[in-house]
């Protein structure tokens, strides 16, 4: 049964309070997949109270499978033209994603999504380069499934995540962007992890509700040829439609060179063969959420779990720019609670979180029991 949305509750709500409001004048793309009607509706209504001028694209799980099933070369680029084309107009873009099925996409072949990967990266790198952008999810019975809790609980924690005062985040995570900042060598160690790399001269990013709803999380990037050791992924993860547990990898001179994924390592190695950069990592980053405390099988709630990190295999941010360029950006995450087998971080010798937790004076307050009341409404 689909959520309960009350129209005149105020679409944009979700928005304002976690700190991304439409700038006033221009265009703005609101791109919605299996939303209830009534939530897209206030959305609109909410950006006409900016001035701005909203436009909608709206599309479901089963067609886009059946159009990347038997998606060509050339349907591919004829949709880039206009994409492009029509992205280039717009200021600004909002990502709504519902889901009726998570894995819908699995049985696409990955031979197809590499091909569509590689034909609309101009499209994604338009997007979140050039526009204010934000994403969000709609709760639904299926991804409360995918997180083993019932659509009502799941439900509850949607909404208490996702409405967090995210503007006073901004204040409180500057001493981790100081000390990151700051930082040369970062060493991870934990069960089947031990990770060595340079963070220096790499921008540090905080991202406090201005892009993701839910959000919580300081990245920058790993200097491209740094990278030394091994990580597992104890978080599960999904890869267009795929699920993958256990994820296992190991690095020399920043490159990835071997890959386990239990059954699933063939199509691992598939992926990392996307491209050179597939094989390379873009993004390193530390989660804050004191609200998010156990993987629920999607990367716009699990990369921000408090006491976790994610690295991301592919792409990298302008913004926090090691140069390594792919058509993949695939987040994957590992928990540092003691109840998924602890770990520590240490930037340049220095502990500063252990089994998830800050150590350090300037962090200690980043810690979920104090963050939590500094966060809430």
């Amino acid at each position: 049964m689909p959520h309960q949305f009350t129209p005149g509750a105020g679409g944009g709500k979700v928005l304002r309070e976690g700190g991304f409001v439409p700038p006033p004048g221009p265009r703005v793309w609101i791109d919605a997949a299996e939303i209830p009607e009534d939530f897209v509706i206030e959305l609109i209504r909410a950006v006409r109270e900016r001035g701005a001028e909203p436009f909608v694209h709206l599309h479901a799980g089963r067609i886009s499978r059946e159009l990347a099933r038997g998606a060509t070369e050339a349907g591919l680029k004829f949709s880039l033209k206009h994409d492009l084309a029509r992205i280039q107009a717009m200021q600004a873009y909002i990502g709504l994603r519902g889901a009726r099925n998570s894995f819908e996409s699995s049985d696409v072949p990955m031979a197809q999504q590499k091909r569509a990967g590689k034909i609309m990266r101009p499209f994604s790198d338009r997007r979140v380069n050039h526009t204010r952008w934000v994403v969000l999810r709609w709760p639904s019975p299926s991804m409360a499934q995918a997180a083993g809790m019932s659509t009502e609980a799941f439900e509850e924690l949607f909404f208490q995540v996702c409405t967090l005062d995210y503007r006073k985040m901004a204040g409180a995570v500057k001493p981790l962007v100081n000390r990151m900042r700051r930082t040369d060598r970062v060493h991870i160690t934990g069960p089947g992890t031990d990770l060595r790399f340079s963070i220096k001269g790499i921008g540090v990013i905080p991202c406090v509700g201005e892009r993701n709803i839910p959000d919580g999380e300081v990245f920058t990037a790993p200097v491209r040829h740094s990278v030394e050791g091994q990580v597992t992924f104890n978080a599960p993860a999904i890869y267009r439609g795929v699920p993958f547990d256990n994820v296992r990898l190991r690095f020399s001179q920043g490159r990835i060179i071997e890959a386990k994924a239990g059954d699933k390592s063939r199509q691992l190695e598939e992926i990392f063969s996307s491209d050179e950069g597939a094989r390379y990592i873009g993004e390193f980053s530390l989660g804050l959420n004191p609200r998010l405390t156990r993987p629920i099988r999607d990367i716009l709630f699990d990369e921000k779990i408090a006491g976790s990190f994610h690295f991301t295999p592919g792409q990298a941010y302008e913004v926090a720019d090691n140069g390594n360029r792919s058509q993949i950006h695939w987040d994957l995450v590992n928990l540092q609670d003691r109840a998924h087998g602890g770990g520590r971080i240490f930037f340049d010798g220095k502990l500063i979180r252990e089994d998830g937790r800050f150590v350090t004076k300037d962090l200690s307050g980043l810690n979920p029991e104090k963050l939590g009341k500094v966060l809430a409404l």
